[in-house]
């Protein structure tokens, strides 16, 4: 059967508000003078069922243990990450237009469009999921589709250590950063595990305080009882209802938080964030893209600098509120690794550096770098 027949007993099934069953195809088929028989209403189910319910042929990828992000690069290859790096699969799609279907589908769930005026969506999904999807118009092979799959349960400090994410030692300094309450990044580059190992940071601080936790899409779920998420939203139809994450940051700062984190620090809120760990907010956190510890002051500098404020009033904020910066990065097999911890640094010329305190090699050996003094007598 073609796609516009597919499509057409749909849209019959739809109008009719009829289950999608054998014999409503088999009556639907008929209706549109097709010549109906076993087979012919078996592929139709199948075609039906694939594109009508929950991510479609992509549904049995998304429950794959240990998944984490699914890339449809247009309908003939589909791509998963359990861990391992990137791992083409044997699931594709039976044209282009199909690809797009399911990608106005999940967008419509939530609310949103996506179509030739509007050839891109970013959304979340109800069950946690991110959707990220373009349209053929502006991507070659086709369209294409991202999902980001929320972690199933916290991965724990202990988990990092066993599956050589993070060396014992620094296991020791991470746990005592957030008992001492020192304030923290958490660096790295898109899918580098900046995110868990933040949640399972926060899955540490003591029960007895309280979590505000701002994102512009809610990713981080740590295990604590008390812990308050915020989200962003996007604009309406209309272009109106907006609120941005510089105003949940805001919002966060009246809600008495023990510990306020920005899930992903990206824009103008980090001029809010370093307020409030300048005025008391003790043991603040979230994450950054960035390539390495070093890289982190050049990257800050730039988010300030969308919020207004100046290199010189940037840097002398840094230094008075963070502490250091967690660096996690993809080893060669495709894991996760803590690579770096280095303490923020603020020279003679009153310009922020980060210090290597500490570093673990591709051979998952702990190097111990000029800082590590200061290291240790900031977690004692």
């Amino acid at each position: 059967m073609t796609d516009e027949q597919i499509e057409l007993i749909r849209i019959r099934l739809a109008t009719l508000r009829r289950e999608l069953t054998p014999d409503a195809v088999a009556d639907v088929a008929r209706d549109l003078g097709l010549v109906v028989s076993d087979a012919l209403v078996l592929h139709a189910l199948e075609r039906l069922r694939r594109t009508s319910v929950g991510a479609g042929p992509l549904e049995p990828l998304l429950r794959l243990p240990g998944v984490t992000d699914v890339l449809v690069n247009g309908p003939h290859a589909v791509y998963i990450d359990r861990g391992r790096g990137l791992e083409l699969t044997d699931v594709t799609f039976a044209s282009d237009h199909e690809v797009r279907r399911l990608a106005a589908r999940l967008a419509a769930s939530v609310g949103r469009r996506i179509d030739d005026a509007s050839p891109c969506v970013d959304t979340r999904l109800a069950d946690g999921t991110r959707v990220h999807a373009i349209l053929a118009v502006l991507a070659d092979p086709g369209t294409c589709l991202s999902l980001r799959i929320p972690a199933r349960g916290t991965v724990t400090l202990d988990r990092w250590v066993a599956t050589g994410s993070l060396h014992p030692e620094l296991d020791a300094v991470l746990r005592a950063i957030v008992l001492r309450r020192r304030a923290y990044l958490v660096s790295g580059g898109t899918g580098s595990g900046k995110t868990t190992l933040l949640a399972a940071l926060l899955s540490l601080v003591p029960a007895t305080e309280r979590l505000v936790i701002c994102e512009d899409s809610r990713e981080l779920d740590p295990d604590h009882p008390h812990c308050v998420r915020l989200e962003s939203r996007l604009p309406n139809a209309e272009g109106a209802g907006a609120v941005d994450l510089t105003t949940l940051v805001r919002q966060a700062l009246r809600m008495r938080p023990d510990r306020l984190i920005v899930g992903e620090v990206r824009g103008a809120e980090l001029c809010d964030l370093l307020a409030a760990l300048n005025t008391g907010h003790e043991g603040g956190c979230g994450t950054v893209h960035a390539n390495s510890v070093a890289d982190v002051p050049a990257r800050l500098e730039a988010l300030a600098a969308l919020g207004g404020m100046d290199r010189a009033a940037t840097h002398a904020q840094v230094a008075a509120a963070l502490d250091l910066v967690v660096h996690v990065a993809r080893r060669s097999d495709g894991g996760r690794r803590v690579a770096q911890v280095g303490l923020v640094r603020r020279d003679d010329t009153g310009v922020v550096r980060i210090e290597e305190a500490a570093s673990v090699d591709s051979e998952g050996r702990l190097l111990r770098g000029r800082a590590w003094p200061d290291l240790e007598e900031l977690v004692r």
